[in-house]
């Protein structure tokens, strides 16, 4: 659980998961991105995961400075991966600082490969 907001009433948590989907949600709205990846650790694969499972793609844990974001990400072919990073870097910081008041420390983006768009 992520607090959001402290008042003399009560306060406002939020899951860890909950967290996990707006930053996959966010990441997946960046121009650039085939899809999330998710590591099977017991076999070592990974897939692509479709919209359902989105925040697999994603880990988030709390620091002192505030959330760290890990995102495990397919590029699409002929694009600058440098230049999908760091875009997803500053929507997923912007989506969860301004939307879900929360403080982003640092959003890491893993790119676990490069796909054509439109191959299936």
């Amino acid at each position: 659980m992520f607090d959001i907001k402290q008042t003399e009433l009560g306060s406002i948590s939020v899951d860890k998961e909950v967290v996990e989907t707006i930053a996959g949600l966010a990441a997946l709205d960046c121009y650039g991105l085939v899809g999330m990846v998710a590591q099977d650790w017991q076999s070592g694969l990974s897939s692509i995961l479709g919209i359902e499972s989105v925040r697999k793609g994603v880990s988030v844990y709390s620091t002192d400075q505030g959330l760290v974001v890990d995102v495990h990400v397919i590029v699409g072919y002929g694009l600058k991966i440098r230049e999908v990073a760091n875009n997803v870097i500053q929507k997923v910081t912007y989506v969860l600082e301004h939307n879900a008041g929360l403080p982003v420390s640092t959003v890491n983006v893993n790119v676990q490969g490069v796909k054509v768009i439109g191959d299936k």
